[in-house]
């Protein structure tokens, strides 16, 4: 949820000293999704499996010692938090989108029929919580300072959000009126309707689809409405054989999308790297 400037090794890894850089805040880049983190149980072990199956490097975060952030080709692009035990938090990745004041979204989510689970919380340089919408998707807000690189991360970073949930349209009314979708304010998310699905886009690029379909009382989890993240990679079917590797699973795979579950539960999905600001991503 926190995304901490780079330490002296350098933004990009290479050793070579950080280097100046804007800062862009939530203030001016507003309900977009800007970051996603996994709650762990075991820090070391989520580490060792994301390393073997996606190629992460991982540095320190201000957070503290139970916090880390994945760093992809040297772009900052997730968070592990290894709270899951301590805070009695499902193990789970998690997006999480910027809000110019975390109260008063979570003040909307909750005049909606939406949840706070945890917060609003002073995580400096900014204030988080962790909500759910009406119908059980957890997700998360952010108010305060974006990565200093924010846009290079915006343009490089291999992930990709999809709610699936009982009503698309009716989610894309919860979140929209939560985070100011299609508001007409300067910055705001414009949303599109492909078909039977919704498309949210920032800034011309699509950063996220809803679809239609899920079911609240399934026993199985990947059925419920929930938020999946998605990561680009170069060699799908690569990935998923680490994942068997190293304690993960394979819920379902074909030539370009994998949905994989790591070895602590929390499930995600690659998928071919070409497909990374495509609308038709699945």
């Amino acid at each position: 949820m926190n995304r901490e400037t780079p330490v002296s090794d350098g933004a990009d890894g290479t050793g070579h000293g950080p280097r100046p850089r804007a800062v862009v805040s939530t203030h001016s880049v507003f309900g977009a999704p800007c970051w996603v983190s996994l709650t762990s149980r075991d820090l070391q072990a989520t580490q060792d499996f994301y390393s073997a199956v996606l190629g992460w490097r991982w540095r320190g975060a201000k957070l503290g010692e139970h916090f880390r952030v994945a760093l992809a080709d040297g772009v900052p692009v997730a968070g592990i938090a290894a709270v899951a035990s301590m805070w009695q938090m499902a193990v789970a990745w998690t997006p999480y989108f910027a809000v110019p004041d975390a109260d008063v979204a979570v003040a909307r989510a909750r005049e909606r029929g939406g949840t706070a689970a945890v917060g609003p919380l002073s995580f400096p340089p900014g204030r988080a919580a962790l909500l759910a919408d009406r119908d059980g998707a957890t997700f998360g807000i952010w108010q305060g300072e974006l990565v200093s690189n924010w846009e290079a991360w915006r343009r490089a970073a291999p992930t990709f959000i999809r709610l699936h949930t009982r009503d698309a349209f009716d989610s894309a009314m919860f979140y929209g009126e939560i985070l100011d979708w299609a508001s007409g304010k300067p910055g705001c998310c414009e949303v599109e309707y492909d078909g039977d699905e919704v498309v949210l886009r920032s800034q011309g690029d699509a950063v996220a689809r809803i679809d239609s379909g899920a079911v609240e009382a399934a026993p199985d989890p990947s059925v419920r409405p929930h938020w999946q993240v998605h990561f680009a990679v170069a060699d799908v079917p690569g990935c998923a054989r680490a994942a068997e590797k190293h304690g993960g699973s394979v819920l379902k795979e074909n030539d370009t999308e994998a949905i994989l579950r790591d070895a602590d539960g929390a499930q995600f999905t690659v998928m071919s790297r070409p497909a990374r600001r495509e609308t038709r991503i699945r």
